[in-house]
């Protein structure tokens, strides 16, 4: 059976990748401005992300502005959304399922075994998820590379890699590391003991058979 401390361990792990998530999500620091080429101006950061635009001055004032239409925005933005979504939502299915599969809880019953299955059901939703928000981080990385080291992208529209995708990768790196604590408790098969028949012990015979 699994160890009732690794499945605290792993949901716990998981549970704090759900957060970096949901924080990673809603800040705009998903790439900032990169101060790249001659024409360096420090006095104003810009940032994007999901769903914002914002520009930090350098007299401590922000300015964002949410993004007006979902149509506008590029595909791969559009994707990197759907994505994180995804990831929080089964983050959350995998949280209720892994809650009544874990030892140290009541629910799910009494049968050790049925509750290592949905622990282990659990840990397979959040790995799920996890590698949901995982190929979000990775695809808007890639898309930032690229238009980076593209020639024809202007200096002063080029972006670096920003604080809330570092906490997003985090976050996906750690629910999958909690599933996959939570996915360990399949139950192993047993084999039983084998039976062999009883064999009748009874008083010795006193008589004695003659041919």
């Amino acid at each position: 059976m699994a160890n009732s401390g690794l499945q605290i361990l792993g949901f716990f792990l998981a549970v704090i990748g759900w957060i970096g998530l949901i924080v990673g999500t809603i800040l705009p620091q998903w790439k900032m401005s990169a101060y790249v080429g001659d024409n360096i101006i420090t006095a104003i950061a810009m940032y994007q992300g999901l769903w914002m635009s914002c520009a930090f001055q350098s007299t401590g004032q922000i300015q964002c502005k949410v993004y007006d239409s979902i149509l506008q925005l590029d595909s791969a933005l559009q994707a990197t959304r759907a994505l994180m979504i995804v990831s929080i939502i089964l983050s959350v299915i995998g949280m209720g399922v892994s809650t009544m599969g874990m030892k140290c809880t009541n629910c799910g019953g009494d049968d050790k075994v049925r509750k290592a299955r949905i622990a282990m059901v659990g840990g397979i939703v959040f790995l799920i998820g996890g590698l949901a928000a995982l190929i979000a981080c990775a695809w808007f990385a890639n898309r930032i590379i690229k238009d980076f080291y593209n020639p024809f992208t202007p200096v002063n529209t080029k972006y670096e890699f920003g604080s809330a995708i570092f906490i997003a990768w985090a976050g996906s790196f750690l629910v999958i590391l909690g599933g996959a604590m939570l996915a360990c408790s399949c139950p192993r098969r047993t084999g039983g003991a084998r039976k062999y028949p009883k064999t009748k012990s009874g008083p010795p015979s006193t008589t004695k058979e003659y041919v």
